[in-house]
């Protein structure tokens, strides 16, 4: 069997916020898309109101992705081939439940006080910190509520 190429699709009130602080959470790259955006308006194939600018460039007003930076992307649509989170604008914000998904980062040993403070610095919020027979981690959450945790 070939693997299934995936992505991790969050839904969000602000995806390009959500791919601005994901891709400094996780030393990941904000996709550029503009080089297909600018071909499908010079086509006809797209309006303007479906666009938004952001980091000086054409971006889709609904949708942000940040990818792995050693990962392979196809330069013509700016799209990730690896390792990637996709942001899609949803209009209601994230229900108080707990998430059923959320992801953990690995942070050099000894470095999740400096990792957990960088990341409150970059928007996220600290939620509590576990300490079991199993292990430490803190749980956080990012600027939009998702919870992640920190090992």
């Amino acid at each position: 069997m070939v693997p299934t190429h995936w992505k991790v699709v969050v839904d969000a009130l602000d995806p390009h916020a959500q791919a601005d602080f994901w891709a400094a959470a996780l030393g990941y790259e904000v996709e550029d898309n503009s080089p297909l955006i600018e071909q499908l308006l010079a086509a006809g194939a797209v309006p303007e109101d479906v666009l938004t600018r952001h980091r000086d460039r054409r971006a889709w007003r609904t949708a942000a992705a940040v990818r792995h930076p050693d990962d392979p992307y196809d330069p013509a649509s700016g799209a990730g081939l690896g390792r990637r989170l996709l942001f899609n604008q949803v209009p209601e914000p994230k229900p108080a439940a707990k998430n059923r998904l959320h992801l953990d980062l690995h942070p050099a040993a000894g470095r999740r006080a400096e990792e957990t403070a960088r990341l409150t610095a970059a928007g996220a919020t600290v939620l509590r910190q576990v300490r079991e027979q199993g292990g430490e981690w803190t749980i956080m959450a990012d600027p939009e509520g998702n919870e992640f945790c920190v090992h």
